[in-house]
């Protein structure tokens, strides 16, 4: 049998997946980066190889991906997390032809042919704006944790407009907000609304082709998914290993270029 890892270097989590060649997970791990990025993907990769009940020279082949792929020492190669998206998200459900990919730092929009193959792509990497980062910045702003900001946006009736999607400057929108009496649940309903925009914006520059499929830490936030689909109009696939997609496109990756050099 045949094994593959794919270790993903986010900027908030490093992910590991290990496959095998019936392209079956064995094994995952999720841990925070940290400050030093070498040390995440080393420490990730044995926990996902032992999930998988294997050990580490059992792995015939590794795939770094993410904004720190070429922090995976021990990897043979390194694949863009576009790709790795575009391929885990098919993985997921076979009938994606859009990715939403929503990080820590940045967001990324991913149109797919039938294969998973990349067609087109916009990213929204300059600033932290519509991210992660900028979700979190809000929930401390509202004194809130930022497990809690999505369920909270559900209940607003009359979401408030966002003056910027600016990271920097969302902590004052907020606070301005609170200030007049506006309720927390709109508040943060606003914010929600305001980067769905903002991410289908970006998405419209290389199109939205039905069936969407959200990846990212982010889509565990069930108010950013509403919001979305809200937007779109659309119900849009998550799956509980949405945050994984980019591990999973690499480990897949992994096992083909293993496969390969066996021939």
């Amino acid at each position: 049998m045949i094994y593959g890892a794919g270790v993903d270097v986010g900027s908030t989590q490093t992910k590991a997946v290990v496959m095998d060649e019936n392209r079956k997970v064995l094994g995952q791990a999720i841990i925070p980066t940290g400050a030093n990025v070498i040390k995440a993907a080393e420490k990730a990769f044995p926990i996902a190889v032992k999930a998988a009940g294997l050990h580490p020279q059992d792995i015939a082949y590794v795939v770094g991906t993410g904004y720190g792929r070429y922090k995976v020492t021990f990897g043979q190669s390194q694949i863009t997390e576009i790709s790795c998206h575009a391929r885990g998200a098919h993985f997921l459900f076979p009938g994606t032809r859009t990715v939403l990919d929503m990080g820590g730092q940045d967001t990324k929009a991913i149109r797919i042919g039938p294969a998973g193959d990349v067609i087109d792509f916009s990213m929204n990497d300059k600033c932290a704006a519509g991210t992660g980062r900028f979700l979190a910045a809000a929930a401390e702003a509202a004194g809130l944790g930022l497990d809690e900001i999505g369920p909270i946006s559900l209940k607003g009736t009359r979401p408030v407009k966002l003056t910027t999607v600016c990271t920097v400057f969302v902590e004052s929108d907020i606070l301005s907000y609170l200030v007049q009496g506006k309720k927390i649940e709109d508040i943060l309903s606003g914010v929600h609304k305001a980067i769905a925009t903002r991410t289908l914006s970006l998405a419209a520059r290389v199109g939205v082709d039905p069936e969407i499929t959200f990846t990212g830490g982010v889509s565990r936030n069930v108010g950013m998914v509403q919001a979305l689909e809200e937007r779109l109009g659309l119900k849009i696939n998550i799956s509980p290993d949405a945050h994984l997609a980019g591990a999973i496109g690499a480990a897949l990756f992994a096992v083909e270029k293993a496969a390969a050099l066996t021939l």
